[in-house]
């Protein structure tokens, strides 16, 4: 499958997805450390994508997303942005919000 699709594909099938470097709860930068720990402060389940483990999409993501750094935060198949973005919606409580939303909707689709 071609790597655009394939991110797509996961764009598509996560509500809530983080491409970062590492994991959640062993992050490899301080800018992923940061954000997991936002997403993670929203009491939502997420998916995410170690972009060390995957160097293709690493490579062309940016280009996909036309946002050059990592992590990015994807909700709702939309691009939210990286680590500053993120913390600062989530030290105003916008972050949040979104995220329970577009979980909820998740779920009531699901039903």
């Amino acid at each position: 499958m071609d790597i655009i699709e394939t991110i797509k594909e996961q764009i598509a099938n996560n509500t809530i997805l983080l491409y970062m470097k590492g994991s959640p709860n062993a992050p490899q930068c301080g800018f992923s450390a940061r954000a997991s720990q936002a997403v993670m402060g929203c009491g939502e389940k997420f998916a995410y994508v170690d972009i060390l483990q995957n160097p293709e999409i690493r490579a062309n993501l940016p280009k996909y997303a036309n946002w050059p750094t990592f992590p990015q935060l994807w909700v709702g198949g939309e691009l939210v942005g990286g680590s500053d973005i993120v913390l600062e919606m989530f030290e105003k409580g916008e972050l949040q919000t979104l995220i329970k939303d577009a979980a909820a909707k998740a779920k009531a689709a699901e039903a």
